[in-house]
């Protein structure tokens, strides 16, 4: 039995166990698909259900933050102009039939429907996140040929390009709280179906390449199936077993929109999200958003490793930091490529690496060997990421508040301390944390927090040269004090991952989020990115 129908059997028994009661169309699926959109009324009128659960915003903002917050983005991507695309513009409404003229011109394969909830979303990538979105539209260039090589490889529809950019904002190294990861966002179970290996130092799920193409041959086996493109996308997002029990809830109704009300509730904005983010992807300049480009190119090439090498015997031989090189090779979970002669993998550096590294390959190999893998055996190192020996008697104990966009890696990172450490002081199981998750940490000396609010002590507040009317203060601010916001001293914070006005203000005393908000005229209070610079006010 070929690899192609061994993957469809295997989809179709998992739909049987978990649903035998299914209804599926057993006629053989169309290939021509189009988007039966008559007049706005008619386009309006095919979703009557409330918008979907509003937490997606949260969903969404969560992995935007994380793209942010990546090594690539952080080097490559100036603060300005991030800045200055995330700031708030203030457009003129719309029409609903501008919206619907402009996604019939697209032509695509996959039906591109307009609803509220479709209206919804793009106000949430072209207003809201707008500076996230000129990030993305620029990474873009490095990850869509990728998708667009393989989804044509297994001739699908090439508007499927835009799943990642909901599933990760394009960023793979990205863990979900359900446990998926990278940038198609593989459960573990579908990872190893599709021949993904997944072991104590490798996930492929993370590799662009190796999970795109495992990517496409889900949903060309899918599409196998259900021969409609609007469940095969929400079949990826929940499941084939809950696009069955919708299904069958509905009565054994076909259609994607059929059935919208019976899957859970994320579901049912996964489809107006991927049109949202497909509009937007092509009609950015309508809504004044251009791509923000690296001030650095990632050219990169490939070598094949035959031995254990340590990231670190890499950093400290060719000039580059580790850091780097876990952007470059994210499917590598230890900092360590588990090569032997006989099951080689694959390094990716940038490309004047390359020929540094052939040329002193056996001085990368030798350097600390002993200390990496004593003699010469993988195994043994399980005493530096497995069970920590790290003393920390007399280390000073700190508690820290885990972020929007964190990873245990870049806390690691953070706090100068091994990632192994963090895992074993924190009982941390598979890189799964959450927002709000408290994490005890051990450090020597000052830690970055410390040395922050130094820096922040040293900060010689600035005088406001702006003295505002009083007139122009709406009187419900000015019973709360608020207008002291625009004027006076003040110091300057720079926003962190994660952060909000809210956390922002708690960490100075006496000052509210809204006295931020009006100091530095901040329109969307969810618009802040990290590396943008907010004036605090001083207060006694």
């Amino acid at each position: 039995m070929n690899k192609i129908n061994y993957g469809i059997l295997i989809i179709i028994l998992l739909i049987c166990t978990i649903d035998s009661n299914a209804q599926i169309n057993d006629s053989q699926p169309t290939t021509s698909i189009t988007t039966e959109v008559s007049s706005p009324d008619s386009v309006k009128s095919i979703l009557a259900d409330p918008f979907p659960d509003d937490n997606l915003d949260n969903v969404l903002s969560d992995k935007l933050d994380s793209m942010v917050n990546t090594w690539y983005v952080q080097n490559a991507y100036p603060v300005d102009s991030i800045e200055k695309a995330c700031s708030y513009v203030e457009q003129n409404e719309i029409p609903d039939s501008v919206y619907i003229s402009r996604l019939q011109n697209l032509d695509s394969y996959v039906p591109l429907p307009f609803n509220e909830s479709v209206k919804k979303f793009i106000n949430f990538y072209v207003n809201k996140r707008r500076g996230q979105v000129s990030i993305m539209m620029g990474l873009s260039n490095y990850y869509f040929p990728l998708f667009e090589e393989a989804l044509a490889k297994y001739n699908l529809p090439a508007e499927l390009k835009y799943l990642p950019i909901i599933e990760s904002a394009l960023n793979p190294r990205i863990v979900s709280r359900a446990g998926a990861s990278g940038l198609w966002q593989f459960m573990y179970g579908t990872a190893k179906m599709y021949g993904l290996e997944i072991n104590s130092y490798i996930d492929e799920r993370n590799d662009p390449i190796k999970s795109t193409d495992a990517a496409a041959r889900y949903l060309r086996d899918l599409y196998a199936i259900y021969g409609d493109w609007h469940i095969v996308i929400a079949a990826y997002n929940c499941g084939p077993g809950n696009v069955n029990k919708a299904v069958r809830r509905s009565g054994g109704k076909q259609g994607y929109w059929e059935i919208y009300s019976k899957l859970p509730r994320e579901t049912r904005g996964y489809i107006p999200i991927f049109i949202a983010a497909t509009y937007v992807m092509n009609h950015a300049k309508e809504h004044n958003l251009v791509a923000i480009q690296p001030s650095f190119k990632m050219l990169t090439d490939t070598i094949i490793v035959n031995s254990y090498v340590n990231f670190e015997q890499i950093a400290a031989n060719l000039d580059i930091s580790v850091l780097e090189i876990r952007q470059l090779n994210p499917q590598y979970k230890r900092d360590i490529i588990p090569a032997k002669a006989d099951k080689p993998y694959v390094l990716k550096l940038p490309l004047d690496k390359i020929s540094p590294f052939i040329d002193n390959e056996t001085q990368i190999f030798a350097y600390n060997r002993d200390k990496y893998f004593p003699n010469n055996q993988i195994a043994l190192i399980k005493e530096v990421y497995g069970k920590s020996n790290y003393n920390t008697e007399g280390k000073k104990k700190i508690v820290y508040t885990v972020r929007s966009g964190d990873s245990p890696g870049e806390i690691a990172e953070r706090f100068r301390i091994s990632t192994s450490n963090l895992v074993e002081w924190n009982n941390i199981r598979h890189s799964m944390i959450r927002t709000g998750q408290r994490l005890t940490i051990y450090v020597n000396g000052n830690t970055p927090e410390t040395l922050a609010k130094a820096e922040h002590a040293k900060v010689k507040p600035e005088v406001s040269k702006v003295q505002p009317h009083s007139e122009n203060i709406p009187q419900q601010l000015r019973s709360i004090g608020a207008e002291s916001a625009l004027s006076g001293e003040y110091t300057v914070y720079t926003v962190r991952s994660g952060d909000s006005l809210y956390t922002i203000a708690k960490q100075f005393a006496g000052v509210s989020d809204l006295e931020i908000k009006l100091l530095n005229k901040i329109k969307n209070a969810r618009s802040i990115v990290p590396g943008q610079k907010l004036k605090i006010p001083v207060k006694a």
